[in-house]
Formats: C-alpha cells, sequence, structure tokens
C-alpha cells in the first residue's frame, strides 16, 4: 500500500501540510475547528501518526435529551454515559438537557450550542423552529442523528417505527377483546412529538381498518403531567361507562396505574409503552395488559455508532431499519 503523507492528509482536510505538521506535532497556534478536520483526516487516512494526548476529547458528540426525571429518558441519558466510557480518549459524548415547552429556545440552543460540537444526536419537538435549526446545522457540515422521533424526514433517524407500534397497540387490543363491544380512549403527551402523533395514526389506522364493535372515541392530551393524566382519565371514565381499552402513546405510566386500580371492577385493557418500574409493578398487579418497549439502550448505541460513521471515525455499516420494539407481558418481565 502506498505510505500515506502528510500532504495526504492536507488535502483531505483542506489545509496546508505546515497546518497538518503544527497539528499532529502539538505545536499550537490552530484553530479548534481546523485541528478537528485534521484529526479526522488523520483517522480517515489512517496516517501513522500518534496524535498528541492534547487532543483527547478533540470529537465532541452532543446528545440532547428531554424529561431528565422520568423513566425512559433516565434510561437512555445512562446508557449514552456508559457507551462514551467506551469509546476512544479522542471522543466525549456530552448529554444536554433542554425544555421541551420553550421550542423557540429549544430551537435557538441548536442553532447556538453552548460551546463546539463535532456532531448532534437530539430528540426534537416537531416545532417549525426546531426543524429549522436542525436543517440549519446539517446543512453546516454538522452530522445530526434524529432519535426517538423524526420531525426532519430526510435528515437520519434511529428509534422504532411509532406507527407500526400503534397498529401494533390496537391489534393485541382489539383481539384480546375481540366479542366484547366497548369502546377505546388513548392518552398522549401532546402533538410537540411526530413519535407520539405516529402512535396515534398507527392505532387509528389499525381500528379503522379493523372495522367492527369497537369504537375510537377520543385522544387525550396529558403532557405527561400527573394531574392532568388523573383528571383527564378520571372524566372520561365517569363520561363513558363503555370505555373498554386505553392506549397510552406516551411513558409514564404511574398516575394512569393509580386511576385503574380504583377502577378494578371496569377491567380497562391497557397497552402502553416503556417498561419502566412503573409499569413492571402495574403488569405484576393485573392492572396493565402490554407494554411495547422501544429499548434505548439499543437506541443510545445505534445513533453514537451512525455519528461516528458520519464523522469517518468507524467503517462499519449501520442499519437503517428501525430499532424493533419489544412487547411485554405479565408473562416474560
Amino acid at each position: 500500500m502506498t505510505k500515506v503523507t502528510l500532504k495526504d492528509v492536507a488535502r483531505e482536510a483542506g489545509v496546508g501540510t505546515a497546518t497538518v505538521e503544527r497539528v499532529v506535532n502539538d505545536r499550537g497556534g490552530v484553530r479548534p475547528e481546523t485541528v478537528e478536520r485534521v484529526f479526522l483526516a488523520v483517522r480517515k487516512l489512517d496516517y501513522r501518526h500518534k496524535m498528541p494526548d492534547a487532543h483527547r476529547g478533540l470529537i465532541r458528540v452532543e446528545v440532547i435529551l428531554v424529561r431528565p426525571e422520568t423513566s425512559f429518558y433516565s434510561r437512555m441519558n445512562q446508557a449514552f454515559e456508559r457507551i462514551a466510557a467506551l469509546l476512544d480518549k479522542s471522543v466525549t459524548v456530552h448529554r444536554t438537557f433542554v425544555r421541551e415547552n420553550g421550542p423557540v429556545d429549544f430551537a435557538h440552543y441548536i442553532a447556538n450550542p453552548a460551546v463546539r460540537r463535532s456532531a448532534l444526536i437530539v430528540v426534537a419537538p416537531d416545532h417549525p423552529d426546531v426543524v429549522k435549526s436542525l436543517r440549519a446545522a446539517a446543512r453546516q457540515g454538522t452530522p445530526v442523528v434524529q432519535i426517538m422521533t423524526r420531525p426532519a424526514p430526510e435528515l437520519p433517524y434511529v428509534g422504532i417505527d411509532n406507527y407500526a407500534a400503534g397498529r401494533t397497540a390496537a391489534y393485541y387490543m382489539s383481539r384480546m377483546l375481540f366479542g366484547q363491544s366497548g369502546s377505546f380512549v388513548a392518552l398522549c403527551h401532546s402533538g410537540a412529538y411526530e413519535n407520539h402523533k405516529e402512535r396515534i395514526r398507527g392505532f387509528s389506522s389499525y381500528l379503522a381498518d379493523h372495522a367492527g364493535e369497537h369504537l375510537f372515541r377520543q385522544v387525550m392530551f396529558d403532557y405527561d403531567d400527573d394531574l392532568n393524566s388523573m383528571e383527564l382519565l378520571r372524566g372520561a371514565l365517569r363520561d363513558d361507562p363503555e370505555i373498554i381499552g386505553l392506549y397510552t402513546a406516551g411513558g409514564d405510566n404511574r398516575s394512569v396505574a393509580a386511576v385503574l386500580k380504583d377502577h378494578a371492577s371496569r377491567r380497562i385493557f391497557w397497552v402502553g409503552h416503556e417498561l419502566s418500574d412503573q409499569s413492571r409493578r402495574a403488569l405484576r398487579a393485573g392492572i396493565m395488559s402490554i407494554v411495547l418497549d422501544q429499548a434505548p439502550e439499543i437506541q443510545a448505541r445505534r445513533s453514537i455508532d451512525l455519528t461516528l460513521r458520519s464523522l469517518g471515525l468507524i467503517d462499519v455499516e449501520v442499519s437503517p431499519e428501525p430499532v424493533r420494539f419489544l412487547t411485554i407481558t405479565p408473562e416474560n418481565l
């Protein structure tokens, strides 16, 4: 094989050979953005020169998450932390939590990060300003990976097929309640996330395709707030004695379990998302029927792999297929 030279690295990085020499020998005086380009060129071309320890943590992958208090995002945050500990010392994974109920501020943070980032992994609300900022970052050359939800459909995405998850929930509910007439209702965070909207679309479309004794009555938006969830669900159960099925498209199930426990005589068939401590207890108690878990640990690993490949740091294929969600019942906890 032809030996890689400084000129080859300089050509790949779009800089002069003197700049490459300063970077690889840690002589200083080079902007961080340029150092990063040289480093990536060195890695891509497999230039046989040990980079100085000063360049540790040079590649900064920022992960923007929301709602750290929830079980799901806590699992995902811990997964990124474990993955980061195993990466090459040249790569750091910085987790940032941003308020989801301020989409204008969310978009501003994407466009104006507190520190330089090499790549971005983000749980993005479905808001025009947020989508605009994501697309602008991608156009400027920053690899962007959407995780969990996909408001910018042309950009890379790692997550489950949320439409299929909604249809699966309706499939189980209608099959298990076959022969029983009644209505179904759903609880959803809001319209802020494309993944939740896709789940509701899937749930509704399956029932429309299999019209029968079950009527999909309404979708209630609780913003994953316990008090909202309890008030909305109690009101629905009070006003509609025909409710026999409940689909929760969000992931926080504690308040729902409390309400259904108080209405145990109604025997509501409940399908929800995320295998948390609360959902485990609800399954064991017979309050919850099925949990669809979207494996945040797998999503975190795949999004990091996709990011590293986009940066040229690894040369392995990353599956473009949706992450498989898991069906959990009281029998396979």
